[in-house]
């Protein structure tokens, strides 16, 4: 992929998809309008079918801010609002951002720099959970750990270099023509899904950890169990399209929940007497070497203190694991497109 070199103050377009969002919307806006960047930007909010006051507030952004401007995303899915919000910017930078999500001052410059210095196609950097209430907190804490969600790069503290996908990301223009943005059938995996593209393309995907953005989870198990549902099941359409692709980190909540089921039939059939104690006991190994893992984990998560906090912690890991892995099943056997994450509404 032959990009040309970024000028060295290159306008920048922030695009943000927008829904149900009020309680944070005002202070995501407030830290992309207070970047210490002295290149021109603008921010695009795509505006689903929200049910709260994001319509009005995102009004009264656009109002008080000529740079702040408006279209609608009637379809509300994430990968179309992205597009849509792309299709009305106009700088060649396009950083992607999140109504829960807000950034550090110094985050469009450093990684302009790092685009201009890398010559990569997307920079991504460290995504950092934090909650408010102890609920969130404890989701906050299992996303920051790597028996949370593990894997990426962009979830630690690892080295800069290159990644196989970025945290949000801040996007030269042109890689994103040359692939033909956002693929609206995905409704969930998106960021991934994109930047395999970008990187089949030829072009490079990096991560620099200086780069941070504090991101505000769900703050209910019930809705970081429908949000987390919904990943694992779009998560299976993409390892259906793209196998090789695939980490083997993808397989393993789907592996867990197959063992704790075979292991409650198994225990079922012991008890009616169907089967025997013996042999078919092994498969209990896998649902006791789990909880034996969560509460090893638990003891690890970050930021928590007191026997509550850690299991209000370990609910959040099982939650997230078990979710992810039950909708990961309920996608591999052909159902993803039934999986619609309803928990911001």
């Amino acid at each position: 992929m032959d990009l040309a070199p970024l000028s060295e103050l290159p306008g920048a377009s922030y695009v943000m998809p927008v829904l149900n969002e009020e309680a944070y919307l005002g202070d995501a806006v407030r830290t992309i309008l207070q970047q210490d960047y002295a290149g021109d930007k603008e921010l695009v909010l795509a505006l689903g079918p929200s049910v709260d006051r994001s319509d009005e507030i995102a009004a009264a952004l656009a109002a008080d801010d000529p740079r702040v401007r408006i279209v609608q995303n009637p379809g509300r899915d994430i990968p179309i609002g992205l597009n849509l919000a792309i299709a009305a910017s106009r700088y060649p930078v396009v950083i992607r951002v999140d109504a829960h999500s807000e950034l550090t001052p110094d985050y469009t410059r450093l990684g302009i720099a790092a685009l201009r210095r890398t010559g990569a196609a997307n920079v991504g950097g460290i995504m950092r959970a934090a909650g408010e209430t102890p609920v969130q907190r404890a989701i906050a804490a299992a996303y920051n750990s790597p028996y949370g969600l593990g894997g990426g790069a962009y979830h630690g503290d690892g080295e800069a270099g290159p990644a196989e996908s970025a945290y949000l990301g801040i996007f030269r223009r042109e890689a994103l023509d040359a692939v033909g943005g956002y693929d609206e059938g995905v409704r969930r995996g998106e960021d991934w899904e994109l930047n395999l593209r970008i990187r089949r393309a030829g072009g490079l995907i990096r991560f620099e950890p200086a780069l941070a953005v504090t991101y505000r989870p769900r703050a209910s198990f019930g809705d970081l169990a429908r949000q987390f549902f919904a990943t694992g099941a779009w998560r299976a359409v993409l390892v259906r399209r793209h196998p090789r692709e695939t980490p083997w980190r993808f397989f393993a909540p789907g592996a867990l929940v197959l063992g704790i089921a075979l292991s409650l039939l198994a225990l079922t059939a012991q008890l009616c007497g169907v089967l025997g104690w013996a042999w078919w006991s092994i498969l209990h190994l896998a649902p006791l070497a789990y909880l034996a893992a969560v509460a090893f984990a638990t003891t690890r998560l970050p930021g928590l203190r007191g026997a509550r906090a850690r299991w209000l912690g370990a609910v959040a890991l099982v939650t997230m694991h078990l979710s992810w892995g039950a909708g990961f099943l309920f996608g591999i056997a052909g159902f993803a497109g039934r999986a619609v994450d309803r928990s911001r509404v």
